[in-house]
């Protein structure tokens, strides 16, 4: 079990490594508001800076958004270290995904008063995110297949 407890949380170090490496870039190489073609047709890089939640709800909602990306993240680590069961391969990638989404865009929320995004789709019209933010949405997303999976 310790193995497994190891594996998660290397997974979310390394993941939230890249987040924040990816947010920095952004902040060095890019100026607010302004796309830049990255996957023609598909991907674009634009600095946003987002003092909400997901799709900008709660706008500037950044004091207590960060106070529940850290209470979150307590109880993630929480339940990681003491889950008496063992883990599914999904069960596993969910929590690091969520581990590592939660504390990097509470990092920002502590640390900026908002959180950075970067990614924009460019098919649709969707708020521009982050890899935390797809880092959480997978995390539901092997969730749902853990559920499915178990009936």
């Amino acid at each position: 079990m310790a193995g497994k407890r190891f594996w998660i949380l290397l997974s979310a170090a390394g993941l939230l490594l890249l987040d924040q490496l990816s947010k920095q870039w952004w902040l060095q190489n890019l100026q607010p508001g302004v796309s830049h073609r990255w996957i023609p047709g598909l991907l674009n890089l634009r600095l946003v800076w987002n003092d909400g939640a997901a799709f900008s709800l709660f706008r500037n909602g950044s004091l207590w958004l960060g106070w529940i990306s850290l209470l979150v993240s307590i109880g993630l680590l929480i339940w990681i270290w003491r889950r008496g069961r063992i883990w599914s391969r999904w069960q596993a990638a969910a929590a690091a995904l969520l581990l590592a989404g939660s504390v990097g865009n509470g990092i920002d929320r502590w640390r900026y008063g908002a959180v950075i995004d970067g990614l924009e789709l460019v098919p649709i019209s969707f708020p521009v995110f982050n890899l935390a933010d797809v880092a959480i949405n997978l995390a539901v997303l092997c969730l749902l297949i853990e559920a499915i999976r178990q009936r």
